[in-house]
């Protein structure tokens, strides 16, 4: 059973981006995943970029999903893309999300792929397309956080 996103919780982020002909960037970062009654969740993440003059980049997730269904929908607001929309579908070993800006002249659009490895530990691949290309990706290992912190 997953523990990202399903369950509330704080995880890091431990990784790498990389961007077209360019070479990886270390990222780290913090997520923050809550749930209310109402079968709705949010989420907040901050990623930055040690050692490098890129700024930092902020997401805010607000999404629904029906107890027992396995597909959900979310808002989001990206710091990079502005508003977004998505969808997720929650499989056995990986949770998938896709997302679309909107009302973005370069339709960029991304993806997520958040595989299971302990209930402590997932490791995510994502990248940002913008029309037909990859533009940047991340590899990266989320951590969750023992509630005392």
């Amino acid at each position: 059973m997953h523990t990202f996103l399903l369950e509330p919780g704080r995880w890091t982020i431990q990784g790498n981006w990389l961007e077209r002909n360019g070479l990886p960037i270390s990222v780290k970062g913090m997520i923050l995943v809550a749930w209310n009654r109402d079968d709705w969740f949010t989420m907040a993440a901050k990623l930055i970029f040690p050692g490098s003059d890129r700024p930092e980049i902020s997401l805010q997730y607000k999404g629904r999903l029906h107890h027992g269904e396995r597909q959900y929908t979310f808002l989001l607001q990206h710091s990079l893309l502005g508003q977004v929309e998505g969808e997720g579908w929650i499989g056995v070993d990986t949770i998938v999300q896709r997302y679309w800006a909107i009302s973005d002249r370069q339709r960029r659009s991304g993806f997520e792929t958040i595989h299971y490895i302990s209930k402590n530990t997932y490791h995510l691949s994502s990248g940002v397309i913008t029309g037909h290309f990859l533009t940047s990706t991340i590899e990266a290992n989320l951590e969750r956080q023992s509630a005392e912190m």
